[in-house]
């Protein structure tokens, strides 16, 4: 049979819509923010925080090198032990200096590790369902490494969702609205970052580090790990303040928060105030399953638990 030619007015009719498609993507897209004028509201987003009694009245001092091997020890056994996991992700990023709401996001994520062939690399594939807040709530994307020519793809919320739309994830509209592109997503990023940075302020006399134990997010266990900076570094990604998060059974690190600096001027020896220090980006992952036993289906656009089309 052969394929009918559009009309030009139906011709018309979806040219405005995929631009239509197109802009509500751009205004917001992947992981994007809804800007709330600077408002942390990661912590207020159902997370119950309570950061523990220190230790004789003061956090424990580390030092980074401490720090290094923590984090290098929990990558280690991360790669060891998780092929695959599902999770809620709470995220709230600052972009050009506007910080968005935050977000929960249901993650499904096939891992680059695999137990039964140490030192083997695998596929990184993601899937993401946004759960809030409203504005994107039933947005779904996927994006698998060895799977639709290195494209994402996705579907908006509302009325946009009748489209999906294969994107580059590092092009003008995946990015728009984003810190990072989404093959940094997951626990083996995270730590990788926590010791590219942890290297580069080995030596730093400028930086500061306490450990509380005790500490609890959403009525887990953590020891939390405070990275404190007098003065700014002059890297891309300074920060004033970090906050890490481990799961104190698991040894994974189930939330990490970090700020920048005040605008305001300030002398090089007067300290940062908690509440002057504007967040730049925190990530927290809740009920966490690892090895459920993901498969193709999970990150297969034609799942008919998914609403692709």
């Amino acid at each position: 049979m052969a394929a009918e030619i559009p009309t030009r007015r139906g011709r018309r009719t979806a040219w405005w819509f995929a631009l239509g498609l197109c802009l509500g993507l751009m205004g917001g897209f992947l992981l994007g923010s809804r800007l709330n004028g600077g408002r942390e509201t990661g912590a207020g987003d159902g997370l119950r925080v309570d950061r523990g009694d220190p230790v004789d009245g003061q956090p424990a001092s580390l030092t980074m090198a401490e720090v290094l091997e923590i984090a290098e020890e929990a990558l280690e056994r991360f790669r060891a032990n998780v092929d695959d996991y599902t999770a809620t992700l709470v995220k709230q990023e600052s972009v050009r200096g506007s910080l968005g709401e935050a977000q929960r996001i249901a993650l499904k994520l096939q891992c680059p590790h695999r137990r039964d062939a140490p030192g083997e690399t695998f596929p990184l594939r993601v899937y993401l369902r946004f759960e809030s807040p409203d504005k994107v709530a039933g947005r779904e994307v996927i994006w698998a490494e060895d799977q639709n020519d290195g494209k994402l793809v996705a579907h908006e919320a509302g009325l946009l969702g009748l489209m999906s739309v294969r994107l580059d994830p590092t092009g003008m509209i995946a990015m728009q609205g984003q810190r990072y592109p989404i093959y940094d997503i997951g626990m083996t990023n995270l730590l990788e970052k926590l010791i590219e940075r942890g290297r580069r302020d080995l030596d730093n006399p400028d930086v500061q580090v306490t450990l509380t134990p005790g500490a609890e997010l959403n009525g887990v266990q953590c020891d939390l790990i405070e990275v404190r900076r007098r003065q700014p570094s002059g890297q891309p990604d300074d920060f004033s303040r970090v906050e890490i998060w481990f799961d104190s059974a698991a040894g994974m690190p189930i939330r990490y928060s970090a700020w920048g600096w005040p605008t305001a001027d300030r002398s090089a020896s007067e300290p940062v105030s908690d509440e002057d220090a504007p967040l730049l980006e925190s990530y927290t992952y809740l009920d966490i399953r690892t090895n459920v036993g993901l498969t193709e289906s999970d990150f297969d656009p034609a799942n008919p638990e998914y609403r692709f089309r």
